[in-house]
């Protein structure tokens, strides 16, 4: 993309409304615009951050035996009145009638749409397991929705909904989705500590919840340090039961906690080396429900024997709109945010310095065109430090900056986002690095 050509409308003051830095940065770096409250269009460059978050989360879901769906936003009232979760849920629910005057509701979660598909087409005990996933917009009518997309009223989600014979089975799928939450985190570039918490509206009797540690956290996080030590990542877990069992012991005798329910008798069992202090923000929520939605809404399966068994389900959210905001809080300085590769809108920004120079207009071309849709290329007719300004803001990992005397040379200028490290080096280096 072609900064001349693109639609990134950055500011340089931050706007009155922002009361956070993911919210101020957000704004500035033109990632996405509010249209009311909590509400949010979110513009090329944010759009790409947030595909790129999604595809990571899809991708883990894959691997744990989670097939993807797409249910629609707008349910039925009809079904939420099966589970009892209709009049109890709240002003948070946004309930509408359609013109045949019927009650319908634009979905805030969707345990009683999944269950409904599920009993549909299912019969039969040999059916089980099933983990179905979708990533979909959702709306929860905040009071007073602030901090940009982390509390918003509208907000893309990703949530799973596992289906199992029994308890024993439940576990399973449970510690399934505990592993690859810690996968797509790792993968984000996040550290997240999985915390023991209350099921909510939602219902339930086993629960999760997953802090990214960042300093302008929302929560105090007390936390082991062997959270930090153990590898999920590279294939020492695999989804089998055993090790999913090893797995979950190792998650669930560590301590965590946030600074509203932490323990100070056990804190003080931990050896002071271990001991860990942070601020956090939740991105993701597990929960294991039983027969909570399948039993009220009739939900059967024969069982092996032909008696009819109620299967149990257990559901699992991470935020992925959310994210952007939290990784954001997670990664950023005063010049502005500092993406993980792994998220970035583009790998690179190639800065010329002398724009209209025959020179560095053919190095940059170059690397534009071997870069091949991974680079942002600043082109504009503006000053260098407005260009240097501006992809610090914008968080690209890389920047590739090509001046007379580098071009000169047949070096360019290489830096790095995270760390500001600069080199000078040959562009195929440049290019290797960026490329990885």
């Amino acid at each position: 993309m072609r900064l001349s050509r693109s639609f990134i409308p950055t500011l340089k003051e931050t706007p009155s409304e922002a009361q956070i830095v993911s919210h101020r940065l957000m704004l500035r770096a033109g990632l996405v615009r509010q249209t009311s409250a909590g509400i949010y269009a979110w513009l090329p460059a944010g759009w790409r951050v947030l595909q790129n978050i999604a595809q990571i989360v899809r991708e883990e879901q894959d691997a744990a035996g989670a097939q993807e769906v797409l249910m629609p936003t707008i349910q039925s009232a009809d079904l939420w009145r099966q589970s009892g979760r209709y009049d109890g849920y709240g002003q948070e629910m946004l309930r509408i009638k359609d013109r045949h005057d019927r009650d319908m509701l634009y979905g805030p979660t969707n345990e009683e749409m999944i269950t409904e598909i599920f009993r549909g087409g299912v019969k039969s005990y040999r059916d089980l397991p099933q983990n179905l996933y979708h990533i979909q917009w959702k709306f929860r009518d905040e009071v007073r929705p602030r901090f940009g997309v982390m509390r918003g009223r509208e907000f893309l989600m990703k949530d799973a909904y596992s289906f199992d014979l029994d308890y024993a089975g439940a576990v399973v799928s449970y510690r399934s989705m505990m592993l690859a939450y810690m996968r797509t985190f790792q993968r984000l570039g996040l550290k997240a500590i999985p915390m023991v918490a209350d099921t909510g509206p939602i219902g339930g009797d086993l629960s999760h919840e997953f802090i990214i540690l960042a300093e302008t956290g929302e929560s105090g996080v007390f936390y082991d340090a062997g959270f930090e030590n153990i590898d999920w990542l590279n294939g020492n877990f695999d989804y089998t039961p055993s090790d999913l069992e090893r797995f979950f012991t190792q998650m669930t005798s560590l301590y965590a906690a946030t600074d509203e329910k932490h323990d100070t008798a056990a804190w003080a069992t931990i050896p002071e080396a271990r001991r860990r202090e942070g601020r956090g923000i939740e991105v993701g929520h597990i929960f294991y429900f039983g027969t909570k939605y399948s039993e009220p809404m009739n939900l059967r399966v024969a069982g092996p024997d032909g008696t009819q068994i109620t299967p149990h389900m257990g559901s699992y959210g991470i935020g992925v709109s959310r994210l952007v905001g939290g990784i954001i809080e997670a990664f950023h300085d005063d010049a502005g945010i500092k993406w993980p590769d792994a998220v970035a809108p583009w790998k690179a920004a190639i800065l010329n310095l002398r724009q209209g120079d025959a020179a560095t207009g053919a190095i940059c071309e170059d690397v534009y065109k071997k870069l091949q849709g991974n680079a942002l290329y600043d082109d504009r007719e503006e000053r260098a430090g407005a260009k240097f300004a501006d992809a610090d803001l914008m968080g690209h990992p890389w920047q590739i900056i090509v001046g007379p005397r580098g071009a000169a040379n047949g070096v360019v200028e290489l830096k790095r986002r995270a760390t500001g490290e600069r080199q000078e080096v040959s562009l195929d280096s440049a290019l290797s690095q960026i490329l990885g």
